[in-house]
């Protein structure tokens, strides 16, 4: 016998592994770890410290690499636990942020390097570190194409309402535009390190045709500068979600404005995101009506946003 209470469980698994974001993530990694054993091997065996340093440079994106892959294992391992209040929505937006701050590290190394190497010049081995330079920008050329950085959306809605001594609870399940800020992390690791190449590639040959040596660390300064608004950026979009940070105040005020009329107020609001692209409401009604919360939450179906919905209605 089916258990009359079945239809009113409600589901909150608001996250959403993308397979083929995390399958690209492996194949990145993959390359990288290859590419990091050749130079470190060859740098050995030959003494190249560009080699070595590039070598070393490379294992700093393949840990990042893993924590996007472990995120991803996270997050899909947890989908259905009950140990998360709201799910494991929040866990690749953890894994961006973590990975942001990860960039921002590798940029301030970075920065010191290129100040050191600015105040006390070194002699540079042109044609080797241009060889190098190279052989970074072909693999994160390539590891970009893999990558691709898509936004990927999905179409399906699954409604769950329940209505008991005056509160309802709404859930929607539909995505309005996936934001994967996990895969984002790791593209843009791939991004600041071509972008690294294509500065030292330049760099270089213009120091070794016209002896302007302290182009070099100038342009590892340069490349330090765009890497770290990246890292803020992204650090910028991750860390409100993991904070609770409120939904937009006009969106808010929409909200309260669909609600409200002269026997009703809303005396309590709450709405935040439970995932990078979910969010969940608490609001708390006094009316002198005789509305239910049903009617209240049918009122609020057009904010497509809102898609875990909880309504207390106190009768005044």
């Amino acid at each position: 016998m089916t258990n009359f209470a079945d239809k009113y469980v409600h589901q909150h698994n608001f996250t959403s592994v993308n397979a083929q974001n995390e399958r690209r993530t492996w194949y990145v990694l993959v390359i990288t770890i290859i590419t990091m054993v050749i130079e470190v091997t060859a740098g050995t065996i030959y003494g190249s410290m560009a080699l070595l340093a590039d070598g070393w440079h490379m294992g700093t994106h393949a840990a990042a690499f893993c924590i996007t892959l472990f995120t991803y294992h996270y997050a899909r391992k947890h989908a259905n636990s009950d140990r998360f209040s709201f799910g494991v929505g929040k866990v690749g937006v953890l894994g961006g942020y973590t990975s942001a701050i990860g960039l921002g590290i590798v940029a301030l190394i970075m920065l010191v390097e290129s100040i050191h190497r600015l105040l006390s010049p070194v002699d540079i081995q042109f044609n080797q570190s241009i060889m190098v330079a190279i052989i970074g920008l072909v693999v994160n050329v390539a590891s970009m194409f893999i990558l691709g950085h898509e936004h990927h959306h999905h179409g399906h809605d699954d409604h769950d309402h329940h209505e008991d001594d005056g509160h309802t609870h709404d859930h929607d399940h539909s995505h309005h535009g996936h934001n994967d800020h996990n895969f984002k992390a790791a593209y843009f690791h791939v991004l600041a390190d071509a972008l690294t190449s294509v500065l030292a590639i330049g760099a270089l040959l213009v120091g070794k045709y016209l002896g302007w040596y302290w182009l070099d660390p100038v342009m590892g300064i340069v490349g330090a500068a765009v890497i770290t608004k990246w890292a803020l950026g992204l650090m910028k979009q991750t860390s409100p979600i993991l904070l609770d940070e409120s939904i937009d105040k006009h969106y808010q005020a929409d909200i309260i404005n669909a609600l409200e009329n002269e026997q009703t107020k809303v005396t309590d609001i709450h709405i935040w995101r439970i995932s990078a692209d979910h969010y969940s409401a608490a609001i708390a009604i006094c009316t002198t009506s005789d509305t239910n919360a049903e009617t209240f939450k049918q009122s609020l179906s057009k904010f497509g946003k809102l898609n875990h919905l909880t309504i207390e209605v106190n009768y005044a």
